[in-house]
């Protein structure tokens, strides 16, 4: 198998915000959180993060703050993807200079690519860098797919270490892990589908949800892989509708406020996202209490 980069489960990591800037604070509350409570990797700067209006220098100083702050403690993954090639390029050679473990490269988005397209902006990322890459489908939000037969070709390149499937089709993904199947890493960029996606073979996933439930949500990983699969199930169960909130509007608008409510950092969100809806705000508040969390009023 070409090179990957954890098993178990990774947070797709929010940015907390000021007003004026980023919290840092905050992001060291929240990365300790993480690590306090055994999740396996962080991926910071991912679309989770707000990349699209992260300024560059934000992203440097981010990408520094995080390496230090995690110190080697778990896997650290940064965000690099872009519509443009040659500047996903530049920052996946920063973050490789920063000393990230590996990076999550989402397809191009709006500059939709051919399938062909694909196969050379992967191979042009892994062509200028040494570290694992981890290839991002989520069509759902870049109107580009990547295609089974077409991550099987991905698949080939030394450096990439896997993909993160949003694309929220079994079929495919099944197809998917069968062709890539010895070659590289699968991994589930959907919270609904983890429990689903590690029977057929995935080593773990790459969650929203695990910003507010970290331990909750690593355990059912844990658990699939201890071979407690009932288990597992009744905890992912009890999961979803924790997850299914965090999905009520755009992603991460819902984390951010959960994130606020339950004290870890503020919810604010750069436009041009805005604030949860206030009838979503109160679901989210009795979800929560409901899980077990204390709100911060």
């Amino acid at each position: 198998m070409n090179k990957t980069i954890f098993k178990g489960t990774c947070t797709a990591a929010i940015t907390p915000f000021t007003e004026n800037g980023i919290d840092y604070k905050a992001f060291a509350r929240q990365i300790e959180y993480q690590i306090e409570n055994g999740i396996d990797a962080l991926t910071i700067l991912g679309t989770t993060g707000e990349t699209p209006c992260i300024t560059d220098s934000e992203y440097e100083s981010i990408a520094k703050f995080s390496y230090d702050q995690i110190a080697g403690r778990v896997k650290f993954i940064l965000g690099s993807g872009s519509n443009c090639t040659k500047k996903a390029i530049e920052k996946s050679q920063l973050a490789q200079k920063i000393g990230a473990d590996g990076l999550l490269v989402v397809t191009p988005y709006y500059n939709k690519c051919t399938q062909k397209g694909l196969v050379k902006y992967y191979n042009d990322v892994c062509d200028n860098v040494d570290i694992p890459v981890l290839c991002y489908n989520v069509p759902a939000r870049t109107g580009v797919n990547i295609l089974p037969q077409t991550m099987a070709e991905i698949a080939e390149h030394k450096n990439i270490g896997g993909i993160k499937e949003a694309c929220g089709n079994m079929e495919q993904i099944c197809e998917t892990a069968r062709l890539i199947r010895g070659k590289t890493a699968l991994y589930s960029g959907d919270d609904n589908l983890n429990l689903a996606m590690m029977s057929i073979g995935s080593m773990g996933l790459i969650s929203v949800a695990s910003n507010i439930a970290p331990k909750e949500v690593g355990d059912v990983a844990r658990l699939y892989f201890a071979g407690k699969n009932k288990e597992a199930t009744e905890l992912q169960e009890r999961l979803l509708p924790l997850i299914d909130i965090m999905f009520c509007e755009v992603n991460p608008i819902p984390v951010k406020k959960a994130s606020e409510l339950i004290g870890l950092g503020s919810g604010i969100v750069r436009a041009p996202l805005t604030e949860l809806e206030p009838e979503h705000t109160q679901q989210m508040k009795k979800i929560l209490t409901d899980f077990g969390f204390k709100i911060k009023e």
